[in-house]
């Protein structure tokens, strides 16, 4: 898992609660393309779901 990955990754755990994208730039110092990218690899790894619409958590 990149650097990106594990800081975003990290940051929808400490939040304990699904986070929208926006939600998760101000955490992270990523711009919003990057955590979008970061977000995508994450899904597809089965790291994190979508529990409804633009909302992103931990699995």
């Amino acid at each position: 898992m990149s650097d990106k990955e594990e800081i975003v990754l990290e940051a929808l755990k400490k939040a304990g609660k699904p986070l929208r994208t926006g939600e998760i730039v101000k955490l992270v110092d990523l711009s919003k393309n990057e955590v979008s990218k970061v977000i995508k690899e994450l899904k597809k790894k089965g790291k994190i779901h979508s529990p409804k619409r633009c909302f992103y958590a931990p699995i």
